[in-house]
């Protein structure tokens, strides 16, 4: 079993959604050369989504509820839950029924950046620690353990 501290799952849900940023920037870009303005802005769009939405989960999840006990934290990460998919639907369908996109760029990017999520797990799995998280100390002065497996 591999368990993290709050403040190094905090860095990682925000790690991921800037690479998922970043994805989104350069789906962009290729949707730019590719296909025109109007593909790189629909990459956004759908990149962005997904970008948006993890940062609400991230902020809810790991905000004031979370790390007061289990109860409140796991209430935390339902109503983070809820509100990344609350995002993403609105945000996809407001996209497609208001904005002129592309269909395939906006769903390409949002699936390049919901890949994001496995690269990043993969990663911490493979390395065996959390990014950031070495010898950082806690509010009592202790080294923090990165991950107990």
């Amino acid at each position: 079993m591999i368990t993290l501290d709050l403040p190094s799952a905090r860095r990682l849900a925000f790690m991921c959604a800037r690479a998922q940023m970043v994805v989104t920037l350069l789906v962009a870009a290729v949707g730019l050369v590719v296909a025109g303005p109007r593909a790189a802005w629909s990459a956004v769009v759908g990149g962005g989504a997904s970008t948006l939405a993890s940062v609400a989960m991230a902020a809810l999840a790991f905000g004031r509820l979370a790390g007061s006990s289990a109860e409140r934290m796991l209430l935390a990460f339902y109503v983070g839950e809820l509100a990344k998919i609350m995002v993403v639907i609105v945000v996809l369908v407001l996209a497609l029924v208001f904005m002129k996109v592309k269909p395939v760029a906006l769903i390409a990017a949002y699936v390049a950046t919901f890949l994001v999520y496995w690269v990043v797990l993969a990663r911490v799995l493979w390395s065996g620690r959390t990014p950031g998280s070495a010898g950082t100390k806690t509010s009592d002065g202790a080294v923090s353990r990165e991950m107990v497996r």
